[in-house]
């Protein structure tokens, strides 16, 4: 049975699809088998009778007022969510690692004119309302309009990369469009609507309803999260009843120093943007921290896991057994289940930090490999009201196509900031800014997880951005410790090394190049 908070096919739409049964009585049950001489306690023992009710209750409030939280997380909740802004998925729902979410592409899935968010707010004042409504309107304009003037260009590319699919050229248009779409997409607003699968634990539906107004956009996330709640409520009101009310924003550590120095933000603003630009340079990712001793901690921890100390064997051999893909099979796997392997395990100690500047769009998917987290900002507080934009590859390298989409970013920059001097909030301006709007932010990750986002985003198939921070991070480390060298490439290249074929996992989404041969100086080949 599907619970659903929203008839309006414009409105923010939540239904619930698939859930735990009774979470609730799961819950207490799971914390009354922790102390069970009987074995386990199954949910329908904890409501079998009157004496089994009030000790439930009891065990329930005296669990949830201590923190004992991990009962709460065995129920589970997959919600269908429709007409949520690209902006509230990035700064609330993706901004943690306890989810899963499988969301609609801007890469394969055209955005059409009408789905874009507005904000109630925009009603108290017509102006506001239009200057909105010209800016969302200019830049799905200019987005079509990108697409028709990209194809040319990204044909000529796909075509170096397949010749031969040049004879049947009708048969890739769809691809080649889509191509052109991606890139396009740089100039769309964040107000761009979303839907997606959203699977969540217990425990961080009760965290969501805490946190609800701690985000970016906390009037669509507060409306997001109560939508989520009224439909836990509906399957079963205890469970959804035990959940606290948001947390006062005012009582947060970010608006307490907004208060105390929001009145220079302007001018700290712009020297915080120059002092990070002239950090990173013209670099997508700077490696910034690092153990120095990482061969020490990953020799040692091998020999712990296997116990075993030969000083006639060379150093070298167990990095061999630990990172090459021909002894561990592991690394060449599309499963990514090193992280259930003892020996894999040891590169766990290995940390990293990086200085990131990427698209918003970039990072919306940086942001999904989980296990690498970051200290992503609030995004107007590095708005300076200067345009201020990340530019494609393809565009970059024709100056005709540059000149046509610096000229439309500056538009969109001047139109926000008429937005802002009619008199709209920072929260209302967030929803215009391209997803071109660079997010300036750190990363930090152990080696174990990093090997599988280098693997997954040095594909060419991954996103651009991403894609060629991944190429940079590794190249750096290379740098920095040159046993490392050779062992983070592309799943191709790593399943080559492991002899297992097909070499490319992808299929039909094979990109064209035999990049399993290829040295690392040469993956920044790519245009597409």
């Amino acid at each position: 049975m599907v619970f659903s908070t929203e008839k309006n096919l414009d409105m923010l739409k939540v239904s619930l699809i698939a859930y735990t049964n009774e979470p609730y009585n799961l819950s207490i049950a799971s914390a009354r088998t922790c102390y069970s001489s009987k074995g386990i306690v199954y949910p329908n023992d904890v409501s079998k009778d009157e004496k089994s009710i009030l000790l439930r209750d009891k065990i329930a409030d005296s669990t949830l007022k201590a923190g004992h939280l991990t009962t709460r997380q065995h129920p589970h909740f997959v919600f269908a969510i429709e007409n949520i802004s690209r902006m509230a998925v990035w700064s609330f729902l993706h901004s943690h690692p306890f989810y899963n979410s499988e969301q609609v592409s801007q890469r394969y899935v055209e955005v059409q004119p009408h789905q874009f968010y507005y904000p109630n707010s925009l009603d108290r004042n017509q102006n506001i309302k239009d200057a909105y409504k010209i800016t969302i309107q200019y830049q799905i304009e200019s987005y079509q309009n990108l697409i028709k003037i990209l194809m040319p260009y990204v044909q000529e590319e796909y075509y170096k990369i397949f010749p031969y699919r040049k004879k049947n050229s009708q048969k890739w248009e769809k691809v080649i469009y889509k191509k052109a779409m991606e890139i396009a997409r740089y100039v769309l607003p964040l107000a761009t609507y979303t839907y997606l699968y959203h699977t969540i634990s217990g425990i961080t539906l009760y965290r969501y309803k805490k946190m609800a107004e701690i985000s970016d956009v906390p009037k669509e996330t507060k409306d997001l999260v109560q939508k989520m709640w009224e439909c836990v409520y509906q399957i079963d009101p205890l469970y959804a009843k035990e959940m606290v009310d948001s947390f006062p924003i005012e009582e947060t550590p970010e608006y307490n120093f907004f208060m105390n120095f929001f009145e220079n933000s302007s001018k700290t603003q712009k020297q915080w943007i120059q002092h990070f630009d002239k950090q990173i340079g013209n670099l997508y990712s700077k490696l910034v921290s690092y153990q120095t001793n990482i061969k020490e901690i990953l020799i040692d921890s091998i020999r712990s896991v296997l116990g075993y100390y030969d000083e006639n064997l060379p150093e070298e051999t167990l990095i061999e057994y630990l990172l090459h893909p021909e002894y561990n099979k592991h690394l060449g796997s599309t499963l990514n289940e090193t992280m259930h392997s003892k020996l894999n395990r040891v590169l766990y100690h290995i940390h990293f930090t990086f200085q990131k500047k990427i698209s918003h769009t970039a990072d919306s998917q940086d942001q999904r490999h989980r296990m690498v987290p970051a200290s992503r900002p609030f995004l107007m507080q590095q708005y300076t009201g200067n345009p201020d934009y990340i530019t494609p590859t393809i565009i970059e390298k024709h100056s005709s196509l540059k000149e046509i989409y610096d000229n439309i970013m500056r538009k969109i920059f001047d139109l926000i900031n008429q937005f802002l001097d009619y008199g709209a909030t920072l929260e209302e301006a967030s929803y215009l800014l391209p997803n071109a709007f660079p997010v300036r932010f750190y990363e930090s990750g152990d080696l174990l997880n990093l090997i599988h986002k280098w693997k997954m985003r040095t594909c060419y198939n991954a996103q651009e951005e991403i894609f060629y921070a991944s190429i940079q991070e590794i190249t750096q480390i290379e740098e920095k410790f040159p046993f490392l060298k050779n062992y983070f490439r592309a799943p191709c290249h790593l399943r080559k090394m492991a002899n297992m074929k097909p070499f490319c996992p992808e299929g039909d989404r094979f990109c064209g190049l035999p990049i399993w041969d290829f040295d690392l100086s040469r993956y920044h080949e790519r245009i597409l």
